[in-house]
């Protein structure tokens, strides 16, 4: 576990609950307008002061979705995460591509939830959270470190990190190709772990379009 963060990371942790804790006080005033709804017509929505507003898909819930949770439990677990592999990553990356990499991470997380949901599932719930930019993490730990060991908290067994990223990876696909735990948005979590392997990637040299520098791990 890491004992000193980074500035990125410890930022990232400031800002998320910081958004938390507003979260408290204006609770769906601050969803209506700044989590992520679905791309088409507008909703009209009653707000807790008695005010009627349209909501729906606005451009900059593709940021601001990912600095919202929906319980004390999401945020956690999600910040858990972000301290856990957060600092690793910075490290490797440098400050200001490490900053790239996670807003990468968590546009291409909103852009696949919002293409599942517009042309397969139809639905109208908000998507709150930094998991797509989670999992962007957790899959560049696993490219990067490949052979340092993780555990799951309910399967204390050390597991390669890039057997852990793989079979993650797995279980979002099939729990989202299968609908189980509805409430929760696989795709998105899929989408932020293709916008962090393209990037790796793009980085490391695998594109037509070079890099001005190369990633060489």
């Amino acid at each position: 576990m890491p004992t000193r963060l980074p500035p990125v990371t410890r930022n990232l942790l400031i800002a998320n609950v910081a958004v938390f804790l507003l979260q408290q006080m204006m609770h769906y005033t601050l969803i209506a307008h700044f989590a992520l709804w679905p791309w088409g017509p507008d909703h009209w929505a009653q707000l807790p002061d008695g005010s009627l507003t349209a909501i729906g898909f606005r451009p900059w819930q593709l940021v601001t979705y990912a600095f919202m949770h929906g319980s004390l439990s999401h945020i956690f677990f999600n910040m858990f995460a972000l301290y856990m592999f957060g600092g690793a990553i910075e490290q490797t990356f440098g400050p200001r591509n490490f900053t790239l990499y996670y807003f990468v991470c968590l546009l291409t997380a909103a852009l696949a939830q919002l293409l599942v949901v517009r042309y397969f599932t139809h639905g109208f719930e908000p998507t709150l959270g930094a998991s797509g930019a989670i999992f962007g993490l957790l899959l560049a730990f696993g490219m990067l470190y490949p052979q340092e060991r993780l555990m799951l908290m309910f399967l204390p067994i050390p597991i390669p990190a890039w057997l852990f990223v793989i079979g993650y990876g797995a279980v979002e696909l099939v729990l989202g190709v299968g609908g189980w735990a509805a409430n929760v948005a696989h795709f998105a979590h899929l989408g932020g772990m293709l916008g962090g392997f393209l990037m790796i990637e793009y980085w490391r040299g695998k594109f037509p379009i070079k890099p001005k520098r190369r990633l060489l791990r």
